[in-house]
């Protein structure tokens, strides 16, 4: 952890000492030994965390924590004294302390009490930072967020939103796949024209081909009347094809030979009709994966990705959590008829520790949950849904204390391996890519290990 540190302490001494075993520890320490000038000083430059003596020659620790958290409440004050009671500690918390330690100074046990504190004050930086931005975030269309990955993202979008090229877009489950088809249709040269949408895999083969394709009457037991079928029905406008993985192998040739050949053949028909759509797919799955194992065609995905936008998942977009918890939050409060003005601290860190596979679709979700359960003005940890409440980080142990718990190279290798793995939710060309691996020589890893 890095932080500006400002110490105000009379003993030059004491100074010193802080100025070195703090600056050892990555900190940036400015030391002053008047209370008077190191309040000054604390207001005009830039200052992380405010260590200050409770007892100074011309003021007094409460007076500067008092007035700090009068004037400039995001800067936290650490009280330093060597008088351990009860009584100080209640006076310094309640003249706005936010931790206190005792004299003489543990530099380890003070390092974590500064560590705490900088991350207080850049939360509390990061939450004002967004109330700034929330109501003009950067955007395309209804996708929002100002992380450089969604920045880079809509760069993309706009660029590619007139092409008439193929266009798969990929990424988790709830990511914004959808959202960005329909963004991206939107600001197309075919706006003004439908969006059709089928999602493949809520449909078995017969029924998904008649969707897609149409239907003669009397084709099939069910055919009463003449179907035209969505490319048809799409003419002119986009067809969006969600989770594309999930299509049959047995329909896949003729999916690819009507997007090669721009014409359709309804099921029991005998003429073909053109058509005229651009084809925005979206998949969760691994489609190389697939091509790999032979459960879809690989002439069929390099049409359909012609362009390709991968959705980053929410865990790796840093800020744009609070920033999207925030519309949510304004969103849910204004249907329920609400009044709440924010997240707690507390609560702002738990969206931003937790992981959340479910990504933008269960933020969502997490915040209509803690919008409906709350009593206050503020969002705190017990409104959140439990598993986000309860959320730890999960670390992979890279060493151990008893000699017979180590692991050779091998086995760390392989629980590394899968701990991708898992976290890319079985994508084996996004874990390849991040261990920086060919795909054989993963795949061939990942076959070794089923022989195990």
């Amino acid at each position: 952890m890095t932080g500006r540190i400002l110490v105000i302490e009379d003993d030059q001494e004491m100074c010193n000492m802080l100025s070195v075993g703090l600056g050892r520890r990555g900190y940036t320490v400015t030391t002053f030994t008047s209370g008077k000038e190191g309040l000054a000083a604390a207001y005009s430059q830039r200052t992380d965390v405010v260590l200050a003596d409770i007892h100074l020659p011309d003021t007094n620790g409460l007076e500067i924590c008092s007035s700090i958290a009068t004037n400039t409440p995001d800067i936290p004050v650490i009280i330093m004294t060597a008088f351990g009671s009860m009584d100080t500690a209640i006076a310094a918390i309640r003249a706005g302390a936010y931790d206190f330690v005792t004299k003489p100074l543990d530099l380890d046990i003070l390092a974590l009490s500064l560590d705490r504190a900088v991350r207080y004050r850049n939360l509390k930086e990061t939450i004002k930072e967004l109330r700034d931005t929330v109501q003009r975030p950067f955007s395309f269309d209804k996708l929002i967020g100002e992380s450089p990955t969604m920045l880079e993202l809509f760069s993309k979008l706009s660029r590619i939103a007139d092409s008439e090229a193929s266009l798969l877009i990929t990424g988790e489950s709830g990511s914004g796949k959808e959202l960005t088809a329909r963004a991206v249709h939107l600001h197309s040269r075919r706006k003004h024209q439908a969006l059709t949408t089928i999602n493949c895999a809520a449909m078995p083969s017969q029924l998904l081909e008649s969707e897609l394709f149409g239907h003669r009457k009397g084709a099939f037991t069910d055919a009463k009347d003449h179907r035209k079928g969505l490319f048809l029905e799409a003419d002119g406008g986009t067809l969006f094809l969600d989770e594309v993985g999930e299509i049959p192998l047995e329909l896949q040739p003729k999916l690819l030979r009507a997007l090669e050949e721009r014409v359709v053949r309804p099921v029991g028909g005998t003429t073909e009709r053109a058509f005229d759509v651009r084809i925005i797919s979206a998949t969760n799955r691994d489609l190389e994966s697939a091509v790999e194992d032979g459960l879809f065609r690989e002439d069929l995905y390099y049409r359909l990705n012609v362009i390709n936008i991968e959705m980053p998942p929410l865990r790796s977009r840093g800020s744009d959590i609070l920033l999207l918890a925030e519309k949510f939050m304004e969103h849910f409060s204004s249907r329920q008829n609400k009044a709440i003005t924010g997240f707690s601290d507390t609560t702002a860190e738990k969206l931003l520790e937790y992981s959340w596979p479910g990504n933008v679709r269960e933020l969502r979700n997490a915040i209509e949950h803690a919008v409906a359960l709350t009593h206050f003005e503020k969002i705190v940890p017990k409104d959140l849904p439990e598993k986000i409440r309860l959320f730890r980080n999960n670390y992979i142990l890279l060493g151990a204390e008893d000699p017979m718990e180590l692991i050779s190279m091998e086995e760390m290798e392989r629980r590394y391996i899968m701990h991708v793995l898992k976290r890319t939710d079985g994508n084996r060309t996004l874990t390849a890519r991040i261990l920086q691996v060919d795909r054989k020589t993963l795949y061939r890893k990942l076959q070794s290990y089923d022989k195990q």
